[in-house]
Formats: C-alpha cells, structure tokens, sequence
C-alpha cells in the first residue's frame, strides 16, 4: 500500500510514518521545508519511507506531487492530512487577528480539501482509498467552549469536510474519517500534554488502514467514537 503524509517533518505526522512503514507500507513523507523533511527521513532510516516536497496551500506544489505519485507508484491508498498550523491560544474570537484566522483555514481546512481533490481521482480509479483528516478535540462542537478561535474553527470545519467527501464517496471503497489524537506531547501539544507521540499516532494508522466495511464519516480517538 502507498501513504502519503502531509506535514510530516516531525511530531505526529513522522510518528505515523514509521508506524505505516513498520507495517509494511511505502510512506511519501512530505513537509513545506526540504532541508527539514528530509531529516526527517534521514532519521526514521526506513527504505520504506521516502521524501517529497508538499506546500498544502500551493496549487502547483500539489500538482507536482500528484504528478511524482503518478509516475512512480500509479496509485495512492492512504492520505492523511496532517499539516496544521496556529495553536492560537493567545487570542479569542472577539478580538481575534483575521489575517491568523486566514492563515489556519487555509492550511488547516482548504489544504486538506485541496489535497484529498487531487488525490480522490486516483483512489476511484483503483476502488480503494482512506483518507484520514488529522482534527482536535478542539474542533469538536460538543463541550466547545471560548479560546483557540482560528484553530478550533478550522478544525471543525475540517470535521464537515470529512462528513461531505465520506457522503459523496459511499460506494466507492473510499473511506473518509476524522481523528482527534488527543493531547500530545508535540511542539504544539507542550511538555505537560499527557499522551505520547506514538499514542497519538495509533489511532490515526488505525483509520488509515481500515478493512473495506470499516466506517466513514466519522470522528474517532483510539480507534473509538467521538462526539462531533
């Protein structure tokens, strides 16, 4: 199986591509930076695990990368949008800076959207796909509360988003669910954050790797249920 990873230079998303990897799956590790990108690879040291460029708010980075898969593999089973960007704990809705609201939907709604476009052609060729969107519990309307506004409202409506593509895709062995990794002890989650990386990530390849009667549309920690 071939696994694309968006933002996976570090934390999570090169979490979930040494578990993909270790399973035995080819992992297209992308990230913005190269120079860090590659690092990364360098250090996961997997001959399963290879790096490409992916800038989730650029058309044409995403047309090269759509364009590399093509070529070199002829096929994409799993995408799991992971790059997220403004943590924004430092402001609230009522006098929140649009312009870092902006930002966080660009790359935490639209290039998800964008992304899983470009990708969703290749997964109906072949009758098979899992598209995992990396979301937050604090983009969960249930219990939402004030703080993080740019974040939890692109998360949230990245949890839409997983429900519309998973209705228009029934049918076709394309699955597309939602995972909340809980709080981690990434550069975003902090030290005090309880769960570690790898816990983080089970649950996002648990989605990843669903069998073709697994669910869709759905919003999961754990490999479990959660309220939207």
């Amino acid at each position: 199986m071939i696994a694309l990873v968006t933002g996976a230079n570090r934390g999570i998303g090169q979490e979930v591509c040494r578990q993909l990897a270790e399973a035995g799956h080819q992992v297209i590790l992308t990230s913005r930076n190269e120079e860090k990108g590659k690092k990364a690879v360098a250090e996961l040291g997997s001959d399963q695990i290879s790096y490409h460029p992916l800038d989730v708010t650029n058309d044409a980075s995403i047309a090269k990368i759509r364009s590399y898969v093509e070529e070199q593999y002829g096929r994409l089973d799993m995408l799991i949008n992971n790059a997220g960007i403004h943590y924004d704990s430092w402001q609230n809705a009522e006098q929140a800076d649009l312009k870092i609201a902006q930002e966080a939907f660009d790359a935490n709604l639209l290039g998800p959207w964008r992304v899983s476009q470009a990708f969703i052609p290749m997964m109906r060729e072949h009758s098979y796909g899992r598209i995992v969107n990396v979301s937050s519990g604090a983009g969960a309307l249930n219990g939402m509360s004030g703080g993080t506004p740019a974040y939890s409202i692109s998360k949230a409506s990245l949890n839409v988003l997983t429900i519309k593509l998973a209705a228009d895709l029934k049918g076709t062995g394309i699955l597309v669910n939602s995972v909340g990794p809980g709080w981690v002890r990434t550069d975003m989650g902090g030290k005090e954050a309880p769960r570690s990386v790898a816990e983080g990530a089970e649950g996002i390849v648990w989605a990843a790797t669903l069998p073709k009667d697994g669910p869709t549309g759905g919003f999961f920690r754990d490999g479990k249920r959660i309220e939207w």
